[in-house]
């Protein structure tokens, strides 16, 4: 399963902390300033998640996957993510 926006606000929602349209402005709001941030180059470091970062990917050349036929790619910024170790135990099933 994918988990959504919606997803989030109604789990925030279901914290019993704010009603859903304050959810949603929170999600809202959180989403820009990582968005933001990501735009200006900046990395996003969230204490025991993990690292988004902006990473500058050089012209070079690829593949067509149809044809096999090689192509050049621009130059270009992509996002990447790290997860931070605490995070990586737990998807690995260390509860410690």
């Amino acid at each position: 399963m994918t988990v959504t926006k919606a997803h989030i606000v109604e789990a925030l929602f279901g914290k019993n902390v704010f009603n859903k349209t304050e959810s949603a402005q929170i999600i809202d709001s959180l989403f820009e300033v990582i968005k933001k941030s990501l735009e200006n180059g900046e990395d996003i470091l969230i204490s025991g998640f993990g690292k988004f970062s902006v990473r500058k990917k050089h012209q070079r050349i690829g593949r067509n996957p149809h044809t096999g036929e090689p192509i050049m790619l621009s130059e270009g910024r992509v996002v990447t993510f790290k997860c931070s170790g605490r995070l990586r135990a737990k998807i690995n099933g260390d509860r410690g």
